[in-house]
Parts: structure tokens; sequence; C-alpha cells
């Protein structure tokens, strides 16, 4: 009578222990897994920190000494020196890359779930930025490519001949591709260079050691560096979308480690 009158309490403290170990267990896992994405995530962010470093350093040497940049990765460089100001651009993106680098890094290590909210915020919003352009590209292409090709032509016809730095990036890659201004050779028309020597450039004839005239340069009809620079881009369309799909999937992964450290961090 005394033992079954015992038992279902025993029962009930051995089912309570149990209980406690099951609970310490998930705890524990969950700690374990929160310590891991911790680590990762400092390292992670730590790694985006020092690359964001390395661009500024290349960015302020573009900024600097063009000339080596375009000697060194040959004349792909010198198209996209054509169209943006690669220094500047890589300025930028450094220092975003840095910032937010030692955000992740720093709001990890710290726990701190407001540097977390903040990291996961600038990334979403670099995602959002990144594939509304993406579908941009993609959609209004002609639009591009004619609001690109108006711009630069512009700057073609003001500085070649005049802008020594870029009339070397523009021989170089004339040169090098064995293409003739933007899109041919009437985009150096009214141009600072045709209203010194009243001619085209040599790179828009055959003969580069003659004068190039405009009837040798209609007979001969050099294609222009832009559509050599798209057929490039477009040949190469499977690494680059590898590459930003890439990027798309660690950005994912980015704002998913920080989300679960910013929800765990009041369980911690």
């Amino acid at each position: 009578m005394f033992d079954s009158q015992k038992r279902p309490k025993h029962e009930h403290s051995i089912w309570k222990s149990n209980g406690n170990r099951r609970s310490s267990l998930i705890s524990g896992t969950n700690m374990s897994c929160f310590t891991f994405l911790k680590v990762m995530m400092v390292l992670f962010n730590l790694a985006i920190a020092l690359g964001g470093a390395v661009l500024l350093g290349i960015g302020i040497w573009v900024s600097v000494d063009s000339n080596s940049f375009v000697n060194l990765f040959g004349p792909l460089s010198s198209n996209v020196l054509q169209f943006v100001n690669v220094g500047y651009l890589l300025i930028a993106i450094g220092a975003v890359l840095f910032a937010l680098g030692f955000l992740g890094c720093c709001g990890a290590q710290r726990e701190s779930k407001c540097l977390l909210i903040m990291f996961f915020s600038i990334v979403l919003i670099i995602f959002i930025v990144e594939v509304a352009a993406a579908v941009v590209a993609l959609v209004y292409t002609s639009v591009a490519e004619t609001i690109l090709e108006g711009t630069v032509t512009k700057v073609l016809k003001e500085n070649y001949e005049t802008n020594e730095e870029l009339t070397k990036i523009w021989n170089h890659t004339m040169s090098e591709w064995k293409c003739c201004g933007l899109m041919n050779y009437s985009d150096f028309n009214n141009s600072a260079y045709w209203n010194k020597y009243m001619n085209y450039p040599p790179f828009c004839c055959y003969n580069s050691t003659i004068t190039c005239t405009p009837d040798l340069a209609q007979q001969a009809n050099i294609t222009g560096c832009f559509p050599r620079l798209l057929s490039e881009i477009r040949s190469n369309a499977a690494v680059v979308g590898g590459v930003a799909a890439g990027i798309c999937a660690v950005e994912i992964a980015a704002m998913a480690v920080a989300m679960y450290l910013y929800c765990h961090l009041d369980e911690k």
C-alpha cells in the first residue's frame, strides 16, 4: 500500500528530471548554434571589411595612376575607364563594404541588437537596389545604351586630343580592340580632334600609317568600341550571372544570420 502511493510521485520526479535534461540539451544545442553563427558572422564581416579596405586602396591607386591600371588589366579596363570613373567607383564601393563589414563584425562580437538590425537593414537595401538595377538593365537595355551613348560621345568629342589622359586611354583601347570611337568614326565629327586636324584618328582606317580622310573612314567603317565591349560582356554572360547570383546568395545568408542572432540574443 505504501509503495503504491509513493510510486506516482517517484515516476513524476523521473519524468520531470528527463524533461529538464531534454530542455538542457535543446538549450545547449541552441547555444552552440548561436556561438557558431556568431563566430562565422564575425569572420565573414572581417573578410568583408578587409576586402573593402583593399578596394579603397585600388580605387586610390586608379585615381592617382590610371595608366598603370590600364597596362595591368588590358583593354577591357580601358573601356571601363571611358564609361565610369573607376577610381571613385572603387573608393565608394570599398568605403561601403568596409563600413558594412565593421558594422556586422562589431554587432556580432558585442551582441548588439542595434548594430545587428542596422546591418540587416543596410544589406536589405543593397539587395533591393541590386535587384531593381538588374530588372531595369534587362527591361530597359536599349534606353540605358542610348543614355550612355549620348553621354560618352559628348565626352569623347570634347576631350579627345584636349585631355591627355583620356586620349591615352582611348588610343590604347582603339589600338588593342581594333575599334573606332564609341559607335563608329562619326563620333569624331565636329570633335576637338576633327577641328584640329580635319580628319579622323588613324584607328578609324585600315591603314593607320596614312591620313584617315572621311572617304577612307567611311570605306573602312571600323566597328565602335561600345559594341565590342557589349560583345565581350555577352560572351561572358554566364560568368557575370553566376557572380551576381553568388553575391545575392551571400547577402541573403548574411541577412538570415543577422536576424537569427538578433532574435536569439534575448534567449541567451
